[in-house]
C-alpha cells in the first residue's frame, strides 16, 4: 500500500499542483460569491440535481438519466438569463481587482483627505438633524446613465453645498448626489432599486436605491435615514447599516487613499480634526 501511494505521488508534477490550487481557489471564490447573493437557494437544487444525474447514471436509470441531462442542457440557460445582474456583478468585481478608481489617481492625497472630511462633517450634520442623504461616490464604473436622470452641478465639495443640495426645501434635495473624484458632479439622480426580498420592512427608498446601484457597478454609496439619523453604506451589494463616524470615516479613506507611505502625512494632517478645509 505504501508503495501505491509512494509511486502515486512520484507522477504528481508540479503542474499537477498548481492545476488543482487554482481550481480549489475558484470553486472557494464561487462559493463565496454565492452565498452573498440571491442565487444560494437555486444552486442548491442545481447540485441536488447534479448529484442525481450521475448517481441514475452509475445505476442504469436510462430514462432518469436523459430526463436529468435535457433539464440541466435547459437549466444552464435559464440560470445565466435569470441571474445576468448577479453574473455581471462577480465578473466586473474580477475585472475590478486591484484597481485604482481614475477619478482618485491625479489628485494630492491633501485634497483626498480634505474631501473625505468634507463627506464625513456633512454626514455627521444630516444625522444629527436627521436629514435624509444619499450620495454616491464613483469608482471605476461610470455612471453617466445615472447623471443623465439629475442636474448636472460639477462643483467644488464643501459641506455647505451638501447641505444646500439635501435641505428639504431644496429643489434637488429628492434624489442622489453623485460625487465624482473630488467634486460634487450631479444631484437629483435617480437610482435602480435593489430586487431584493429579504430586506427589512424598515428600509426605505433611499437603502433599496444604494442598495441596487452597488449591486450593478462598484460605486461606494452612503445612506443617512430622515427618520433615525442612521448611518448606512452600500458598497459591492452589501449594506453595512448603523455606522459611526470614525467607522465611515476609515472606509472612506480605505477607498480614496490609494498609497500606504505616506502614514506620517496621515499623522498630522488628522491632528487639527475633521472640522477643517469646510
Amino acid at each position: 500500500m505504501a508503495d501505491k501511494i509512494t509511486g502515486l505521488l512520484m507522477t504528481v508534477k508540479i503542474t499537477d499542483i498548481i492545476d488543482i490550487v487554482i481550481v480549489a481557489y475558484l470553486l472557494y471564490k464561487l462559493f463565496g460569491f454565492i452565498k452573498k447573493t440571491r442565487a444560494q437557494q437555486l444552486f442548491r437544487g442545481v447540485f441536488l440535481v447534479i448529484a442525481i444525474f450521475f448517481v441514475s447514471q452509475i445505476l442504469g436509470l436510462n430514462l432518469l438519466n436523459w430526463l436529468l441531462r435535457s433539464l440541466l442542457t435547459v437549466g444552464i440557460i435559464a440560470v445565466v438569463i435569470l441571474f445576468q445582474p448577479e453574473i455581471r456583478r462577480g465578473l466586473e468585481q474580477i475585472g475590478r481587482r486591484g484597481v485604482i478608481p481614475m477619478q482618485f489617481r491625479d489628485i494630492g492625497n491633501e485634497e483626498l483627505y480634505a474631501t473625505v472630511h468634507k463627506i464625513v462633517d456633512s454626514v455627521d450634520d444630516f444625522s444629527s438633524m436627521k436629514t435624509g442623504a444619499l450620495m454616491v461616490i464613483e469608482g471605476e464604473t461610470m455612471l453617466s446613465d445615472i447623471i443623465e436622470t439629475g442636474v448636472v452641478v460639477d462643483a467644488e465639495m464643501s459641506v455647505r453645498l451638501l447641505g444646500n443640495i439635501f435641505y428639504e426645501g431644496s429643489p434637488l434635495h429628492d434624489g442622489a448626489v453623485i460625487i465624482r473624484g473630488i467634486r460634487v458632479y450631479a444631484a437629483s439622480c435617480v437610482l435602480p432599486l435593489t430586487n431584493r426580498t429579504t430586506l427589512g420592512k424598515n428600509l426605505g427608498t433611499r437603502h433599496r436605491a444604494g442598495l441596487g446601484l452597488s449591486e450593478v457597478s462598484d460605486a461606494f454609496v452612503i445612506i443617512v435615514s430622515e427618520e433615525t439619523g442612521a448611518i448606512s453604506v452600500a458598497q459591492n451589494g452589501e449594506l453595512k447599516r448603523f455606522l459611526d463616524l470614525k467607522t465611515l470615516e476609515k472606509m472612506l479613506l480605505d477607498l480614496y487613499i490609494t498609497t500606504t507611505d505616506d502614514t506620517d502625512f496621515f499623522g498630522k494632517f488628522f491632528k487639527g480634526g475633521r472640522k477643517s478645509g469646510n
